[in-house]
C-alpha cells in the first residue's frame, strides 16, 4: 500500500551507505529549516531505515522529502538569471538594489544547499509588487491598459441588471477542448498512468447545461457530484519514447451574477445556531486559522464595524490596496498561504482569496472557496474566488484578485466584484483540500485545489514539471 515495499528497500539501501549514524526528528528539521535540503532528505531515508514506523508515519515523512524537491524545482533560477530579466528596466542593477530588494520581499530567493536560489517568478514578480519598479517598467515598456470594467462590460451588464430587478444576466455559451501531455518516458514503459481532469460542476445556479461531447478514451469515470473537487477520470498505458495525452471537449453554459448591495440598506442578523453558518465561520487548518496576525489585522480594518457588507467591503479593499497580484509559489509548499500572504506583501487569486476568507470567517461572515478557470478567450488561466453568504440573499460571489475598479466613480461598479462576478467563469471546485474520485493514492502536486489535472503511476505522483496542460475555449 502507497508503495510501502519500494520506499523501504530505498531507505535500507541508504541506510547501508550512510554508516552507523543515528538519525532523529530534531537532526531532520533543523537540517530542513537551514534549508540543508539534501542533508534533510538522507537523513529522513536514514530515520526511516533505523525506526520501526508506522505506514502512516512512512508516508508523512517520503511527503516531507517531496515538498522539498517542489521547492527546488520552484527556486530553480541562478541570480544570472534574475539580473537578465531586471537589466531590462534597471541596466545598471547594483548588488546592494537586489539586496534591498529580497529584504522587502519583493525578490523572492532562498538559500538551499548553501546556494542563493530565486523564485522560477522572482524577477517577473518584482515589477508586479514594488512600486518603484511598476512605474519603471510602466515608463518602459508604455502599456496600454484597458480598464477591468471595459473587459467585461460592467457598466452594460450592472445598467440591464438594475433596469430588469435580475441578478443573473443572459447566458453565454462555452465550448472548452482540454488536452493533457505526459512526457515521453516519464514513466516506464508500459506503465499505467491514472488521470485527474478537472470537469464543470453541475450543481451551481451559475453553471449549467453542461455537455461532454468527446473523451479520447473509450472508458472514463465522472466523479458524482457530491465531490467538492469534479473531475474526469482515465487511465492509459504508456509506451516507451511517446508523450501520452488525456483529451476531452464539453460545453455549458454560464452567467454572470450581480447583487445591489450598496441599494440595499441594512441587514438581517445571522441564525448563529445554524450547522452552514457554524461550518463556514470556523478555522480549516493549515490554511485558515484565525492566528494572532489575523486578529490583529481585523481588529484594524473592521474594527467595531457590525454590517455584515460593510465588514465584507473593509476587507475587500484593504486586501486589494495592500496586496498585489504576483505569481505564486506551488500551494502545497506553503505551510499557511494567508500567513505567506501578510509575510510576502503580495499573492495570486487564490492566496488573497484565502486571506479574505479567513478574515471573513473570524468577523462572523460565512465564506466558501470557490475555483476553477477564467475562459474570457484574451485571458483564460486557472482562477480562484469566493462566496460569501448573507442573510436574506444567500451565497454571493467574491473575487478578491480582480478587487475594485478603480477607474469608476460609481460604488456599485467600483466594488462589481465584491458583491458579483462575469459570466466568464468554469467552475470546477465548491470547497479547498477535498478527495479526488477515485481516490488518488500518492500526495497530489497540489493538495489545496485542483485545477490543471493529476498524474500518479504505481511509482508515485507524477508533479508538473513532467507534464503539460493547454486548452481552447470558445464563447458565444
Amino acid at each position: 500500500m502507497k508503495n510501502l515495499y519500494y520506499l523501504l528497500i530505498i531507505s535500507l539501501i541508504t541506510a547501508c551507505t550512510l554508516g552507523n549514524e543515528k538519525a532523529s526528528m530534531e537532526q531532520i528539521d533543523k537540517a530542513e529549516q537551514a534549508g540543508n535540503f539534501t542533508e534533510a532528505q538522507k537523513l529522513i531515508d536514514l530515520y526511516i531505515a533505523q525506526n520501526a514506523l508506522t505506514e502512516d508515519l512512512v508516508y508523512q515523512l517520503q511527503w516531507r522529502k517531496d515538498r522539498m524537491r517542489r521547492i527546488i524545482i520552484d527556486f530553480d533560477k541562478s541570480k544570472d538569471d534574475v539580473l537578465e530579466v531586471i537589466r531590462k528596466y534597471y541596466p545598471d542593477v547594483t548588488d546592494e538594489q537586489l539586496a534591498q530588494w529580497e529584504h522587502a520581499r519583493s525578490l523572492e530567493s532562498m538559500v538551499i544547499d548553501g546556494e542563493k536560489r530565486y523564485f522560477d517568478r522572482s524577477a517577473n514578480n518584482l515589477f508586479r509588487i514594488d512600486k518603484e519598479a511598476i512605474d519603471r517598467k510602466r515608463e518602459v515598456d508604455n502599456p496600454t491598459v484597458t480598464p477591468q470594467s471595459e473587459i467585461y462590460r460592467l457598466p452594460e451588464l450592472v445598467a440591464e441588471l438594475k433596469r430588469t430587478g435580475k441578478t443573473q444576466s443572459s447566458p453565454v455559451s462555452v465550448n472548452v477542448r482540454y488536452r493533457l501531455t505526459l512526457h515521453a518516458d516519464a514513466v516506464p514503459d508500459g506503465e499505467v498512468v491514472r488521470c485527474w481532469l478537472p470537469y464543470p460542476r453541475e450543481d451551481h445556479r451559475r453553471q449549467f447545461d453542461v455537455r461532454l461531447h468527446s473523451v479520447n478514451d473509450s472508458v472514463y469515470l465522472i466523479a458524482p457530484q457530491h465531490y467538492p473537487h469534479r473531475s474526469l477520470y482515465m487511465e492509459k498505458v504508456a509506451h516507451k519514447g511517446e508523450p501520452l495525452v488525456f483529451a476531452y471537449e464539453f460545453s455549458y453554459r454560464s452567467v454572470a451574477e450581480w447583487f445591489d448591495l450598496e441599494s440595499h440598506g441594512s441587514f438581517p442578523s445571522y441564525s448563529t445556531y445554524n450547522e452552514e453558518y457554524k461550518t463556514y465561520t470556523a478555522e480549516r487548518p493549515p490554511h485558515i486559522v484565525f492566528s494572532d496576525s489575523i486578529k490583529a489585522i481585523s481588529e484594524r480594518v473592521v474594527g467595531s464595524e457590525t454590517d455584515p457588507y460593510q465588514k465584507v467591503k473593509k476587507i475587500f479593499r484593504w486586501i486589494d490596496e495592500n496586496y498585489p497580484w504576483a505569481g505564486a509559489r506551488e500551494y502545497s509548499t506553503i505551510e499557511n498561504i494567508p500567513e505567506y500572504v501578510l509575510a510576502n506583501g503580495h499573492g495570486d487569486c487564490g492566496q488573497v482569496t484565502l486571506l479574505f476568507i479567513t478574515l471573513a470567517r473570524y468577523n462572523g461572515i460565512p465564506a466558501r472557496w470557490q475555483s476553477g478557470f477564467a475562459v474570457l478567450p484574451a485571458t483564460k488561466n486557472l482562477h480562484d474566488w469566493c462566496e460569501y453568504y448573507i442573510e436574506g440573499i444567500g451565497w454571493i460571489p467574491l473575487d478578491q484578485s480582480h478587487g475594485q475598479n478603480s477607474n469608476v466613480d460609481e460604488a456599485g461598479l467600483r466594488f462589481f466584484f465584491a458583491g458579483g462576478i462575469d459570466p466568464y467563469r468554469w467552475i470546477v471546485n465548491n470547497d479547498l483540500s477535498q478527495a479526488l474520485y477515485p481516490a488518488k493514492l500518492f500526495p497530489r502536486s497540489d493538495n489545496v485545489d485542483f485545477q490543471r489535472g493529476e498524474l500518479e503511476w504505481r511509482g508515485g505522483n507524477i508533479y508538473y514539471n513532467l507534464w503539460d496542460y493547454d486548452f481552447e475555449v470558445d464563447v458565444k
